[in-house]
């Protein structure tokens, strides 16, 4: 069977979300929002605020694998910072060379680093020298900036330079999320390289991951906001649940939000919960239409514990939560 991770999403899968989506079984591994790195070594506690799975031996408490990401444009701090990453999460570290948010790439990161395949090596070896040996460095990329024309060069920048595998987003920077993802692409680059690629985009049910591997040729793949949109779709694709949702499942998603937001609330510096559970929300809706109703129930509550005391309404009017939710 084929490896499924969950994929990292600034903004959108905090360590509270990952901790949730993993809990429901089906990923081999995930990894963390990105951890900007400037001009300094970052203090112990930025780890501990936004991995937080580091005091637990760098598993989510579904005891899920969680490397760290991180994004950066100079070689040396990224060394120096991954070394340290490294000695927190011994099940690797990440490079985030796909990020396409304006305010990432106004400072040259994320997926700007595309437009110079030599850089890229730079920072993937110096990070690959200063990381013990037994720890895997590995990448995250997009097919370019504006286009395709330097995908397999960064690519091979990225190989060569010592990354384990690559992740491709089959998108450019300029693509955003607009579908469609181009798997063909991923398989010219798995074609290119020695190293194993994962495919990556609009892997948002069974079909969508079986063509994903059809067309791309990669057997691994890291799904992202399918899994937000459908918090079992890694146990559909693993055959333990129906391949096709249903209403039947609503309960069980009601029992995650429950869980998602006791869990938001009981975070040290709590901020934003009913901001986080809307946006979650507008995800499910693309699977479940029961989402958008509840959606437009809290749309102007701002107090997690109404909040709650809705989806606990909701609860009790459908009955008994179903067990789905344990995987």
């Amino acid at each position: 069977m084929s490896q499924l991770f969950l994929a990292p999403m600034e903004g959108l899968a905090d360590y509270v979300l990952r901790d949730v989506l993993t809990r429901t079984g089906g990923f081999d591994g995930c990894v963390s929002e990105f951890v900007r790195v400037t001009g300094s070594v970052l203090p112990m506690r930025v780890y501990e605020r936004d991995t937080p799975e580091i005091l637990d031996g760098g598993r989510t408490a579904s005891g899920t694998p969680m490397v760290i990401q991180l994004l950066g444009s100079d070689p040396e701090w990224m060394a120096v910072n991954a070394a340290r990453a490294a000695s927190l999460s011994p099940y690797g570290v990440d490079l985030n060379f796909g990020c396409p948010a304006k305010v990432v790439n106004r400072h040259g990161g994320g997926a700007m680093l595309l437009a110079d395949p030599e850089q890229l090596n730079r920072i993937v070896s110096s990070v690959r020298a200063a990381v013990p040996a037994g720890i895997a460095v590995t990448a995250k990329m997009r097919l370019g900036v504006s286009d395709t024309s330097l995908a397999i060069d960064c690519a091979t920048a990225l190989a060569e330079g010592g990354a384990a595998h690559l992740v491709v987003h089959a998108r450019t920077r300029d693509d955003g999320y607009r579908p469609p993802a181009h798997w063909e692409w991923i398989a010219r680059i798995d074609d290119a390289v020695d190293v194993p690629v994962i495919a990556n985009g609009d892997v948002w049910a069974v079909a969508d991951w079986q063509r994903c591997r059809a067309v791309s040729g990669c057997a691994d793949v890291m799904i992202g906001r399918g899994a937000v949109s459908d918090p079992f779709l890694a146990l559909r694709i693993r055959g333990r649940v129906d391949p096709v949702p249903s209403g039947e499942e609503w309960p069980a998603v009601l029992g995650l939000l429950d869980d998602y937001l006791r869990k938001l609330q009981a975070r040290v510096t709590p901020r934003h919960e009913h901001g986080r559970v809307k946006m979650w929300l507008s995800y499910l809706k693309r699977t479940w239409p029961q989402a958008a109703e509840l959606h437009t129930a809290i749309r102007y509550l701002q107090d997690s514990r109404d909040i709650l005391e809705v989806i606990a309404g909701a609860m009790s009017g459908i009955g008994h939560r179903e067990t789905l939710a344990n995987g």
